[in-house]
């Protein structure tokens, strides 16, 4: 999945969301990731079998996205 931004070819990388936040801003990262809603992706890891230990690895290894102005 190859996204380009002004013209510098920068590639969409999995990072924690820095606007859409609840706890640990993964939810949100995911969402911005596949370009879906971050509740759909919430209510994935309620009814998921293994979520929070799912969560907590996400939580520790995902980077966070730059800070915006």
């Amino acid at each position: 999945m190859e996204q380009t931004r002004g013209g510098t070819g920068m590639r969409n990388q999995l990072k924690r969301s820095a606007t859409d936040r609840s706890i640990t801003e993964v939810c949100g990262g995911i969402a911005e990731y596949f370009g879906i809603s971050s509740l759909a992706v919430r209510l994935l890891f309620i009814f998921l079998p293994a979520n929070l230990l799912i969560y907590i690895i996400l939580a520790n290894t995902m980077p966070d996205s730059p800070k915006s102005l």
